[in-house]
């Protein structure tokens, strides 16, 4: 088996990995290390739990400290995009680790915070930016930031990125990138759309796959039960009280619908908290570390808050209510059976979304295992508290529910710094983060 030792990264980098305990690569690392090492463009084909940070990290990383240079003011030398906070905030974290014992900085903007102090930070210079579309754009449209030195371009989540809505946004700033630079562009899924985006980024690059397009994770088992829309909270309750849950993962299409799924999980004696748009920053951090610590074993979500959750011990997924758009069935599914272990996806079907099971159905080709309500379940579900009604604007069934979401309503970057300006996105309530604005070095030059 080839080991990290063999694929001629620097030594500080090694001794990172190291101090991490990372001896053999995953896949998509062994795959796609050695031709950005070369300096190829690479499009990646590859799920999040895959290790791809790391196979987009390490390689550039080896790069910049083998090229050293001043770090251009009010620029970059890398620049890594991402579509929400939560997943820039943790691809800023792996270049701090695994570049801890080089003498290069890290930047990381967001939206929704005040653009003065990301102004003054970016002024000297970063190596390595991480940043959400919208506030870049912000940056630039102050003149506080410029592409032109940019040497690694890197595009994460592609297929998020457009279905948040920052299209526009990302072939703006394709015209202010350096035409010599090097290109990389991961997505889970490659439909025609994402395909033509990569096309108008690459040049002749490597592509790598770590499985076939759209299935879901292999140590995944995956089950649904097809029940009535009003059953679906009793059947969540019997589920979590009865299933071995290390960590359980629940995924809804509102807002509305996760604060009301925690409402009645805490009436029944259940601890769990929820994450969406509408909860702030600090909130959902603060859920998120409880979490990731186990002192709460339970989190409801919806699929943008959850994007970029990267923690161990998820043993259960469970779709509430079913994606309309079947790729985020795959990104939902994701969130277990990570870093080698296995998981159990779990989804509750009600008559209407059994159109949807088939798409998913037919995109994972994955046949979900059919689970029957439980015998007792009237007799168990007439001693649970009364559940809270679902309000009429929520109801999954309903025409807007149907189309293709918005994600929860967090939709693409906002421009919120230049006053007056238009807007290159549909507007996103904040790219908000602990890390927003901060510069963090691993060294001092």
């Amino acid at each position: 088996m080839t080991k990290f030792s063999q694929l001629g990264l620097a030594e500080p980098l090694q001794k990172a990995l190291a101090a991490k305990g990372y001896e053999n690569p995953t896949p998509i690392q062994l795959q796609a290390i050695p031709p950005l090492l070369e300096g190829r463009d690479l499009c990646g084909i590859a799920q999040t739990g895959t290790g791809k940070t790391a196979a987009f990290a390490l390689p550039s990383l080896h790069y910049l400290n083998d090229n050293i240079k001043h770090r251009p003011p009010g620029g970059c030398r890398m620049l890594v995009l991402a579509p929400t906070r939560e997943l820039a905030s943790q691809i800023a974290q792996s270049f701090v680790d695994y570049g801890k014992f080089l003498r290069l900085s890290v930047a990381t903007v967001f939206g929704g915070v005040p653009i003065g102090k990301q102004i003054r930070q970016l002024s000297a210079g970063v190596d390595i930016l991480v940043a959400t579309p919208g506030r870049l754009l912000d940056l630039i449209d102050q003149r506080a930031l410029s592409l032109k030195h940019v040497e690694i371009f890197v595009l994460d989540e592609a297929d998020q990125m457009l279905d948040l809505g920052f299209i526009h946004a990302l072939k703006r700033i394709d015209t202010m990138l350096p035409k010599k630079r090097q290109s990389l562009f991961f997505s889970a899924t490659m439909p025609k759309a994402i395909a033509e985006l990569g096309d108008r980024f690459l040049t002749n690059p490597v592509k790598v796959s770590v499985a076939p397009q759209a299935t879901t994770a292999e140590r995944v088992e995956q089950f649904a039960t097809f029940c009535n829309q009003g059953e679906k909270q009793a059947l969540l309750t019997m589920k979590l009280r009865s299933e071995p849950i290390d960590r359980a993962l629940i995924f809804t299409r509102t807002k509305h619908g996760a604060d009301r799924v925690v409402k009645n999980l805490n009436a029944a004696g259940l601890r769990a908290e929820a994450i969406h748009g509408n909860k702030s920053q600090p909130q959902r951090e603060r859920a998120l570390g409880a979490f990731r610590q186990g002192e709460i074993k339970i989190l409801v979500a919806t699929d943008i808050a959850a994007r970029g959750i990267d923690i161990g011990g998820v043993s259960h997924v469970f779709n509430f209510e079913l994606p309309n758009v079947a790729e985020q069935y795959v990104h939902r599914i994701g969130r277990t059976a990570r870093a080698g272990a296995t998981g159990i996806a779990m989804a509750f079907v009600a008559d209407d979304e059994r159109a949807y099971l088939k798409g998913i159905e037919k995109l994972t080709r994955v046949k979900l295992e059919i689970l029957p309500l439980p015998e007792n379940f009237l007799a168990e579900k007439a001693k649970l508290p009364k559940p809270v009604a679902m309000a009429r604007d929520e109801d999954p069934r309903s025409n807007r529910q149907h189309q293709r979401p918005r994600h929860d309503g967090e939709r693409g970057g906002e421009r919120s710094g230049a006053p007056g300006g238009r807007s290159y996105a549909p507007k996103r309530r904040g790219d908000v983060g602990k890390h927003s604005g901060s510069v963090k070095k691993f060294g001092t030059r």
